[in-house]
């Protein structure tokens, strides 16, 4: 049996893990506050310490100093709101601290408590793929979902937007797919010709048409007749070649290069770029009336970072992916899933796999166990975190502070929202703004 404190503010969490700890076998003790943890230390003697990061009077960071410096050190572990908090505060409480990130399940306390890391679940079975192709649950991949549903019932052609890594292919196919047609799926990049072969990949070519055309090809309209045609990097076709394209999309038919007889053509058209609308219009890569044909029904697809939450489903899809195409066992551990849905992933679900495959090529093939790289930032990823970078150097209260202001900010500044995305009660954010000097009105 162990003696457990737990520092934290939060009533509500509190009880249930005071529930959850005495019924794995262990003695807690409760404290709200540092001063209330400190006079727990003066009076007992602790096996374990849980630790909320943000206090009403302090961080929890405070206490490090005195819990290593009492003649039986206790575990410590230090528990945060959000994934994108324990990610800052990781480099600074150092290598021996362990995580908790709320929601906390009974599984992550007894993990934790008893020091051994908590394999992920093996989920294999329960993973669901929309569309046989699409995963996640984070609210903006339902919306995702509901908007594939409602234009898949129609023949409206479709712009997706999104950065690179999001997976605009993987939404076409789906589209596709929710549609039931019988007709082809069909890809081409439209960024991958020059502007003498452009012509001949999306119309077709007839034999003698150029030098090299040794006989007659369809293009891919043709190819996609009764499906549908996937336009990737759209904003990347040259512009001189973008009326053909607009006679194509106005009159439905094609004339092969080289050829004079029309071709009626039927397809959806699903195209995509990873340029906003905003760019599109300023930087003129893309005609007016191109786009109005194109971008019947726009889609953006939301960024990694923008569902964190779905992450672990995709890292897990991820390593059995490799497991099956390896004969490999690798799972993770739940320390792992968190210090991944930590980070920002700027390359997106392409990075993540990426990195979920490498991990596993770097890891010992005769454990099951895997070995993370040192890490985990890319450098051909942009980085896009707005998470306060970490500094040697710099006190508890800066990186706190940073983080508080940080989160405000995604939120447009509602107070109520903030607490609850770092863990805290409204009244700490309010004491907290106070002693920063912010003269602050309730919501």
């Amino acid at each position: 049996m162990l003696t457990v404190l737990l520092v934290d503010d939060d009533a509500e969490f509190t009880e249930v893990a005071c529930t959850i700890i005495e019924f794995l076998g262990h003695e807690v003790l409760t404290a709200a506050t540092l001063g209330e943890a400190r006079d727990w230390l003066k009076k007992e003697t602790f096996d374990h310490v849980l630790l909320d990061f943000m206090l009403p009077d302090g961080s929890g960071a405070y206490l490090f100093d005195e819990l290593n410096a009492l003649p039986k050190r206790p575990r410590i572990t230090l528990i945060t709101g959000h994934p994108s908090v324990k990610g800052v505060i990781k480099g600074l409480c150092g290598p021996n601290i362990d995580y908790l990130v709320k929601p906390i399940q009974r599984e992550d306390i007894e993990a934790v408590l008893t020091g051994k890391p908590k394999v992920a679940e093996d989920t294999s079975e329960k993973i669901e793929k929309h569309f046989d192709l699409l995963i996640g649950e984070s609210a903006p991949m339902k919306e995702l979902y509901k908007l594939i549903e409602r234009v898949s019932r129609t023949s409206a052609n479709v712009m997706l937007l999104g950065e690179s890594g999001v997976g605009k292919e993987v939404v076409a196919a789906a589209i596709h797919r929710a549609s039931q047609s019988e007709g082809p799926y069909v890809v081409t990049n439209c960024g991958a010709f020059s502007k003498e072969l452009i012509g001949s990949e999306l119309f077709g070519h007839e034999k003698g048409a150029f030098t090299g055309a040794v006989g007659r090809k369809e293009g891919v309209f043709e190819q996609a007749e009764g499906g549908c045609l996937f336009l990737d990097e759209i904003t990347e076709m040259p512009i001189d070649m973008q009326p053909n394209l607009l006679r194509v999309l106005e009159n439905k038919v094609v004339i092969r290069v080289g050829g004079t007889k029309t071709i009626p053509v039927n397809c959806r058209v699903v195209s995509a770029t990873n340029r906003t609308m905003e760019e599109i219009a300023q930087s003129k890569v893309l005609r007016e009336d191109i786009y109005f044909r194109l971008a019947v029904f726009p889609i953006t697809i939301p960024t990694l970072r923008e569902r964190k939450e779905d992450i672990p489903l995709l890292a897990k899809t991820f390593i059995e992916e490799f497991n099956k195409d390896n004969g490999s066992k690798f799972s993770w551990q739940e320390s792992q899933l968190n210090t991944l849905q930590a980070y920002d992933w700027p390359g997106n679900v392409r990075e993540l796999r990426h990195f979920v495959h490498r991990a596993a090529i770097m890891s010992d093939p005769t454990k099951q166990v895997i070995e993370l790289p040192k890490t985990i930032e890319s450098p051909f990823a942009k980085k896009q975190s707005t998470a306060p970078a970490l500094q040697a150097g710099r006190t508890i209260e800066d990186v706190e502070k940073e983080l508080i202001y940080a989160t405000l900010e995604k939120v447009n500044g509602n107070k109520t929202m903030a607490a609850d995305m770092l863990g805290i009660s409204t009244k700490t954010l309010y004491n907290r703004l106070h002693a920063y000097g912010d003269l602050v009105k309730e919501d």
